[in-house]
Order: C-alpha cells, then sequence, then structure tokens
C-alpha cells in the first residue's frame, strides 16, 4: 500500500505548517482503497460519529484510524481480506448482540472482523460505540477523583 501522507501535504495556508489533519488522512485511506473496504470503512466511521458526535480522530502507528473520546474507542485497521475494527477496553464492554468476532482470548481488547459480504449491525455497533465511550469516561472521572 503506498504512503498516504506523501500525496497528502498541504500548503501552509490550508493547514497549519502543511500539516495534515487526522480526519484528512482517514478520507484519503478511503479513498486510496476504491474497494468494499474502503465503503466500509467510510460506513463504519459514519456510524462511530453518528453514535458520538463528539469523538476526535486520530492517525497512529504509521496508518491506522483512531476513534477517540476520553480514551480510545476502536482502531479501523484494513486488510485485504477484512475490516477490523478493534475496541482498546472491548473485553468489558458487554456484547449482547454478538459483534465481536475476533481477539477474543486477550484479556482488554475485543475485534469485529468484517469480511465482505457481512452485513453490518448498525444500530448494535453504536450501542457498541457508544458503551466504549462512556467506559473510557467513567475511568477518565475514576482517575481525576482518586
Amino acid at each position: 500500500m503506498k504512503k498516504v501522507t506523501a500525496s497528502m501535504k498541504k500548503s501552509s495556508s490550508e493547514q497549519g505548517a502543511g500539516e495534515v489533519s487526522p480526519s484528512q488522512l482517514i478520507d484519503a485511506r478511503i479513498e486510496e482503497l476504491r474497494d468494499w473496504r474502503g465503503e466500509t470503512l467510510a460506513r463504519v466511521r459514519a456510524l462511530i460519529r453518528q453514535a458520538e458526535p463528539d469523538v476526535v480522530e486520530e492517525w497512529k502507528w504509521r496508518g491506522v484510524p483512531v476513534w477517540e473520546r476520553s480514551g480510545i474507542i476502536c482502531t479501523g485497521e484494513t486488510y485485504k481480506s477484512v475490516v477490523k475494527l478493534t475496541f482498546a477496553r472491548g473485553a468489558a464492554l458487554e456484547d449482547p448482540s454478538g459483534l465481536f468476532n475476533s481477539s477474543l482470548e486477550g484479556n482488554t481488547r475485543r475485534a469485529i472482523d468484517i469480511h465482505e459480504s457481512d452485513k453490518i449491525d448498525e444500530e448494535a455497533l453504536k450501542a457498541l460505540v457508544r458503551a466504549a465511550a462512556a467506559l473510557n469516561a467513567a475511568a477518565s472521572r475514576k482517575k481525576s477523583n482518586g
């Protein structure tokens, strides 16, 4: 996969000191994919934003879209045959719809692998995102109070 940042430099008048925002980098990744993975990443991104309108988009670890609110909610990695949403504290979340289908053996993270033919349970995903944000906020409050 070619490096997105190389073609995404903006003039200093467009973005401070030639910086490219994480949201612009995510836009570029979606455009670059030009297949079902880009469409899926765009769809889950929209669902995350609907669930948590104040979510902050980040670009970490050399090209991974990250959604944060009081901490990492989830990451959105794209592979050849899957779009993987990894929830940073997924093991602590209730998952009544059974969305988590990957990284189930870990103590902290849980992931959702979305394949080309998979249909996304949009309401369940939004509920999971809201729960992850609430868990982060509770942990943040606990740290600041004690």
